[in-house]
């Protein structure tokens, strides 16, 4: 097994060097995710007193992830998903996530205690767990695939960098895995997983090394799934153009997720890893 593999299984994240198709791409995609920002039907996607641009289904690409007129989606991330996940499925409109000088401030109805935790944990979580009714516990939603961020424009890397808490999706597994012990398949979605939701996530602080991650365009990112994983304050200094630091994140529901959401490898719980080279 190479390098590559064993930090995406041991870290639950891998960084890809420049790649001139993905290059292409983030040119090509960079004046649709300004558009973005200036839409009407987007502008529910400002938050956070406007330093923080959400973008869900932002950009128009395809099922493909191609955009009008533009370059195809590929390049050695999308290889390296495919090996390790399975083919690339049809993909939902691109995430556009700006944020700019100033992030985090509250958001709308947001508690003292939830922004301290935005503030000094980064809001972390683990994407597709949702909060539901007024008590505010969580159930498995959005079960994601894999999680990718393409970078859109040069920013510095303490413009509200991604946070990744390394190995967190070894002990977010065995939690979801404990929650639904003993539980139909069919019912998971309807498992209250918000006691060992928040018991793994106090384990995870504990013991993982939180890391941030940065990266030019060009450059991506590939993350598990499962990570507990937020975004950083903006730095004091920290330098973005005027459309905020921007990255197009790609994260496609899994169809059958009470059989691969948990699998340690990849999507299929009995495929092993995959090589790549």
């Amino acid at each position: 097994m190479q390098d590559a593999d064993l930090h995406y299984l041991d870290k639950g994240w891998l960084r890809f060097g420049h790649d001139p198709q993905l290059a292409a791409w983030a040119e090509h995609a960079l004046p649709y995710g300004v558009a973005a920002l200036d839409d009407p039907a987007c502008a529910d996607w400002f938050q956070c007193e406007r330093t923080w641009f959400i973008g869900v289904d932002a950009l128009p690409n395809d099922t493909a992830g191609c955009l009008p007129d533009g370059p195809p989606l590929a390049g050695e991330a999308l290889r390296f998903i495919a090996d390790h996940h399975g083919p690339v499925p049809s993909l939902h409109r691109a995430q556009v996530s700006s944020v700019f000088p100033g992030y985090p401030r509250p958001r709308p109805g947001e508690g003292e205690a939830a922004f301290r935790y935005r503030v000094k944990r980064d809001a972390a979580h683990v994407d597709g767990v949702k909060m539901y009714g007024d008590h505010r516990r969580r159930k498995v939603e959005e079960p994601h695939a894999w999680v990718l961020g393409i970078p859109l424009n040069e920013s510095s890397p303490d413009a509200a960098p991604l946070v990744i808490w390394e190995g967190s999706h070894k002990i977010m597994r065995r939690a979801f895995a404990a929650a639904f012990d003993g539980v139909s398949p069919a019912a998971w979605a309807d498992v209250d997983v918000t006691d060992a939701y928040t018991a793994a996530r106090a384990e995870v602080f504990e013991t993982c090394p939180r890391i941030t991650v940065h990266a030019k365009p060009g450059e991506s990112y590939l993350m598990h799934r499962l990570c507990l994983h937020g975004v950083a304050p903006w730095g004091e200094g920290a330098s973005a153009p005027e459309e905020g630091r921007m990255i197009a994140y790609f994260r496609p529901e899994l169809a059958d997720w009470t059989s691969t959401w948990l699998a340690e490898g990849g999507s299929d719980p009995d495929r092993p890893a995959a090589r790549i080279g």
